[in-house]
């Protein structure tokens, strides 16, 4: 379902065309490099849980994300968040918000009952907008990143 909040357009992952604009945003603003395949991984299997931002004026991408969920422990469905990006152009305008939001709902449609993600522990920008979501921090993962710093698992329990 496609909706126009604040200027910005939301709508689902729909095909293969979407692939550049979800790589371009995530290439651009992580710090993590991805080949498509991975990428395709996610959005092949969870495509219900891929959403895109664009300016409503423009048609400029203006943030993705991309998630998964799986069985985890004792048989309860546990979702993950792999990749939020928005462009800095079209930062502080809560685009991050409403897209992990969107993900969250489907997520929770599904029957998830706990959502994880991992962000670099110096991205206090990105620490802010989970927190505020409601999200905490579970464990700290020593240069789980590539480029060798340190990341937060955050987790968050659906009701």
């Amino acid at each position: 379902m496609e909706e126009v909040h604040e200027g910005v357009r939301y709508r689902p992952y729909k095909s293969e065309l979407d692939l550049p604009d979800i790589v371009g945003q995530i290439t651009s603003e992580l710090s993590e490099p991805y080949s498509v395949y991975t990428y395709r991984y996610f959005i092949h299997n969870w495509p219900e849980l891929c959403y895109l931002a664009y300016d409503a004026d423009t048609g400029r991408c203006a943030g993705v994300i991309v998630g998964k969920l799986d069985q985890h422990r004792m048989g309860h469905l546990r979702g993950y968040i792999a990749m939020l990006a928005v462009e800095p152009a079209f930062r502080r305008r809560r685009i991050g918000s409403h897209l992990v939001r969107l993900a969250l709902a489907s997520l929770q449609q599904q029957g998830c009952t706990e959502v994880v993600l991992e962000t670099e522990v110096t991205n206090g920008a990105a620490l802010n907008l989970y927190e505020r979501l409601g999200f905490i921090r579970d464990k700290r993962l020593i240069r789980y990143y590539l480029n060798g710093v340190d990341a937060f698992r955050l987790k968050l329990w659906l009701a």
